[in-house]
């Protein structure tokens, strides 16, 4: 019989199957590009692991010497995004790679967001007080309104200017990681948005203790001041002791509040895309518009407030001559594999990227971000010295 009459049966009696070699060959050909993606990985791996040697090198600005202690401002994701854009700009990478590298970035992004939960204290939400928490989220919403606009004014994508918005607003790259999916943003905008939101952190960071210091601001106040204007967390802590130690404990209590806002963030961004999106009047299923891994940075989360990640306990042997309890708590170690997650998908981000393009629109996306960033500060200091 010819093949068409089998597929007339088949439509009938349901017992036609394609030729085994046809399956097969699919099959070789799925697992040929698995095993394509490795070199990818691989290279991502070494940027990262590459970024985090020169972030814990003792010298200015990687390590900082204050009288709390070293302070890193400058993380490993900003090294990584640096060193490869780079390499992906100015060595020719064979295709593997940059196949690979956009694999790497869809796989460890959503893992790198919910490991992020661990580092969340629900909590802190009450301990804030209504006041400085209306002022924080006000200060969100003012640096989102405020990228979006100026970046519509200076001619930013529209999606850059969300970017460069959630990280002026919440916390920086893992922000900007975290809304990149949600809006459907391309690898060379993430790119722009991470390196304009962390070097004005970094100016912020430097900025703001002096300024602070010229405008006779308590240290509660500038503690507020610093945990709703800088961008990312180890900038804020930064910024914040610089000034005094009080300072510094305001400072990391209100930012680490934003950073908790992430998820509320997300969930308002999603409804507000798929809004401006299906404008038309297209039925929109909200239970499906959520992406896992927000319920699954909301579930970690939770599980951090509540105190529930375990401890380990190791018993050296008793021939180590060792007769104490060495005692390993999860949490921290879950927030660190986030870290390593989340420089990992930087540096695979990198490694696609066409430099030439950010070069193109960087001046008006850091216009963008500048000025953004400047009203936030504004705003900020406006509701302390009035509201507060």
């Amino acid at each position: 019989m010819t093949r068409e009459a089998w597929v007339s049966l088949g439509s009938m009696e349901g017992v036609y199957n394609a030729p085994v070699v046809e399956d097969r060959a699919r099959r070789a050909a799925q697992a040929w590009r698995r095993e394509a993606l490795w070199p990818g990985y691989l290279l991502a791996a070494a940027v990262a692991a590459l970024s985090y040697l020169i972030h814990y090198l003792p010298i200015a600005p990687f390590g900082l010497e204050t009288e709390y202690g070293v302070r890193r401002p400058v993380s490993a994701a900003i090294i990584a995004i640096v060193c490869s854009v780079l390499l992906g700009s100015f060595v020719k990478l064979p295709g593997s790679v940059r196949a690979g590298s956009k694999s790497a970035v869809k796989t460890i992004i959503p893992l790198a967001i919910i490991l992020a939960g661990a580092g969340v204290d629900l909590g802190q939400i009450a301990r804030l007080g209504p006041r400085i928490l209306m002022t924080t989220l006000a200060c969100i919403v003012v640096a989102t309104a405020a990228a979006f606009w100026f970046g519509r004014l200076f001619g930013v994508w529209r999606r850059t200017s969300l970017l460069i918005g959630a990280g002026t607003a919440i916390c920086g790259t893992s922000a900007i990681v975290a809304v990149a999916p949600v809006i459907e943003a391309e690898d060379e905008e993430v790119t722009l948005a991470v390196g304009v939101v962390n070097l004005l952190g970094l100016v912020f960071m430097f900025a703001l203790p002096a300024a602070g210091g010229l405008l006779g601001l308590g240290d509660d106040a500038y503690g507020v001041w610093a945990g709703t204007s800088v961008h990312a967390v180890p900038q804020a802590v930064a910024a914040g002791f610089a000034f005094s130690a009080k300072a510094g404990t305001m400072a990391t209590l209100v930012k680490l509040v934003r950073v908790t806002l992430l998820a509320p963030f997300l969930f308002v961004l999603m409804f507000w895309q798929v809004r401006h999106r299906h404008a038309g009047g297209v039925t929109v299923h909200y239970g499906r518009l959520v992406p896992p891994f927000v319920w699954g940075f909301l579930a970690v989360a939770v599980v951090s407030t509540l105190g529930l990640f375990p401890s380990l306990q190791f018993q050296p042997a008793a021939w180590l001559g060792v007769g104490s309890t060495a005692t390993l708590a999860l949490s921290p170690l879950v927030v660190e594999a986030g870290s390593i997650c989340l420089t990992l998908a930087i540096a695979a981000i990198g490694l696609e990227v066409n430099l030439r393009v950010l070069v193109h629109v960087g001046g008006r996306a850091l216009l963008t971000g500048a000025a953004a960033s400047m009203v936030l500060a504004g705003a900020s200091l406006l509701l302390i010295l009035f509201a507060l």
